[in-house]
Parts: structure tokens; C-alpha cells; sequence
């Protein structure tokens, strides 16, 4: 098993926000691309947040979006959609989804609306 599913999501949340931060994105915004991609909403997020929720506990009671599969592309050199481990392959595309968001992707583009 690997480290990160038994690491809190709150604990790595900050390192989200500043990586979007930094490229001119907002909390706001990271919040939307988390909520979509898990189906939580605002309330939720806060409470898995402030309860130190891991990541392995965070995707079980997540609804993942049902567009998740529409994901690709690669995350430190890695292809998400070849990750064979479910719940890694969750972790990886939270992780693409916050790349897209720094990189100044339009939020259409991210949360894959056509």
C-alpha cells in the first residue's frame, strides 16, 4: 500500500492551494475541480477537510464524476489512465486536474464540459 492513501487529504490540500495560487487561480476554483471530480459538495469537502480525512477514506466516500474516464495525459511521468491500482489512478487525476488548473487551463477544459 502505497504512503499516500493513508495521508490526509487536508494535509496535501495547502500544496494544492499554492500551486494554483502561485499561477493566479483561485481556492475557489480548486475547491469547483475537487467538487466536481468527487461529488461532494462545499459542506462535505469542508468536513473531510477539517476531520483529516485520508485519501484512501476521502475517494471511498466519493462519487466520482462519471466523466472521470475523459482524464488523461500524464502526472510525473506517468499516464493516468494506466494506473492499474483504482484508487491511485482517483489520486492521479485530482493531482492532473490541479496541473490543468495551474497550467491556466480554461475551467471548461477541466472540468471537461464540451
Amino acid at each position: 500500500m502505497s504512503r499516500i492513501f493513508t495521508t490526509s487529504v487536508a494535509s496535501v490540500y495547502p500544496h494544492y492551494v499554492a500551486k494554483v495560487t502561485k499561477k493566479g487561480r483561485t481556492t475557489a476554483e480548486l475547491d469547483e475541480v475537487i467538487r466536481w471530480l468527487t461529488g461532494f459538495d462545499d459542506a462535505t469537502l469542508r468536513e473531510h477537510l477539517d476531520a483529516g480525512t485520508t485519501f484512501e477514506d476521502f475517494f471511498a466516500a466519493a462519487d466520482l464524476n462519471p466523466d472521470v474516464d475523459l482524464i488523461t495525459g500524464s502526472v510525473c511521468g506517468v499516464k493516468v489512465q494506466e494506473v492499474q491500482d483504482p484508487l491511485m489512478r482517483q489520486i492521479r487525476y485530482l493531482d492532473k486536474l490541479v496541473d490543468e488548473l495551474a497550467r491556466g487551463k480554461a475551467m471548461d477544459k477541466v472540468l471537461r464540459r464540451s
